[in-house]
């Protein structure tokens, strides 16, 4: 990886992390217009789902769906939803700066649904990390972190809830024939078969969906599905290419941070020792898994490799 490469991948995972924690502010915002949960998630995929489709096709990458792929893809665009709905739920009820600290634990989620699931074994460091983040989320949860109006117990289990089911898309991703999918037209199905579910929860839920007109809630639109959904989604795939996941994961905890920041100077949230512990303890935990996850990759693939040429 030349130097080049690399200041280029960093930036784009710092681009990544940072525009993904704008969210919290923009969903707040339009919850703060009258939009109910359902209708702030439509306009959020659709939005990101039509740009996305137009640049896709723009850039010649095939949005074509095999017929196996329709079932294990409505599965993962449920889970995608689950956890888009759960967090939005959680900003609505307590901290946003809290409610995204906890959503960052998820790889701890894919580590064990991968040990009970398939087999793979948890090591001290992921057993460590466990105990570390649940020692991170008491110490977010104590004190005062609820929202104007807001429930804390809805919004501490919403909160729980889009760790398991982000957890449970990755591994859908990483197991599934779903992974053969080009990355484009995979992020586009699930994020029109969320908007599709969100439309008709609306419809079900508020009979119908309000039509926006107001040019300051359009703003909070497009900054939500297109700076933070889509624009985030884009710049990690390139900071992948040129760091690798190891990196580009651990840079994601500007994620937690930006909403932290956000929530203190902007919302107005509070900020305590105990908060900032928290987090803290949340952010090594999750280096401690991903740090491990990368060793293990390399490891794995240069097996493959001497294996390849003993081979020869």
């Amino acid at each position: 990886m030349s130097k080049a490469n690399g200041f280029k991948g960093i930036v784009y995972a710092i681009l990544s992390s940072a525009t993904f924690g704008l969210s919290p502010f923009f969903s707040i915002s339009l919850l703060g217009t009258g939009l109910s949960y359902f209708e702030v998630l439509f306009y959020r995929w659709g939005v990101a789902a039509l740009a996305l489709g137009m640049v896709a096709v723009a850039t010649g990458h095939s949005l074509r769906l095999g017929r196996r792929d329709a079932a294990p893809l409505c599965l993962l665009g449920l889970l995608r939803a689950v956890t888009s709905f759960s967090l939005v739920v959680a900003y609505g009820n307590i901290a946003t700066g809290v409610a995204s600290s906890i959503h960052f634990i998820y790889p701890l989620a894919v580590a064990c649904g991968m040990a009970l699931f398939f087999k793979e074994k948890l090591s001290w460091q992921v057993l460590l990390a466990i105990v570390l983040s649940l020692i991170g989320a008491v110490l977010l949860s104590w004190g005062d972190i609820g929202a104007a109006d807001g429930n804390r117990a809805v919004g501490m289990a919403a909160a729980c809830v889009s760790v398991l089911s982000y957890g449970g898309y990755i591994i859908g991703v990483r197991k599934s024939r779903i992974s053969h999918m080009d990355s484009a037209a995979l992020t586009f199905y699930v994020m029109a078969f969320g908007a599709v579910l969100f439309g008709v929860g609306s419809v079900t839920a508020t009979g119908g969906i309000t039509l926006v007109t107001d040019g300051r809630a359009w703003l909070y639109i497009l900054g939500l599905s297109l700076v933070a959904t889509a624009i985030s989604n884009f710049t990690l795939v390139q900071a992948i290419k040129h760091i690798g996941p190891t990196l580009s994961s651990l840079f994601g905890a500007m994620e937690p941070l930006t909403a932290m920041i956000i929530g203190v100077s902007v919302l107005g949230e509070r900020f305590t020792l105990g908060t900032a512990v928290g987090v803290a303890l949340v952010i090594i935990a999750v280096s401690i898994v991903v740090v491990r996850e990368g060793r293990q990759t390399t490891a794995e693939m240069s097996g493959v490799q001497s294996a390849s040429g003993t081979d020869a």
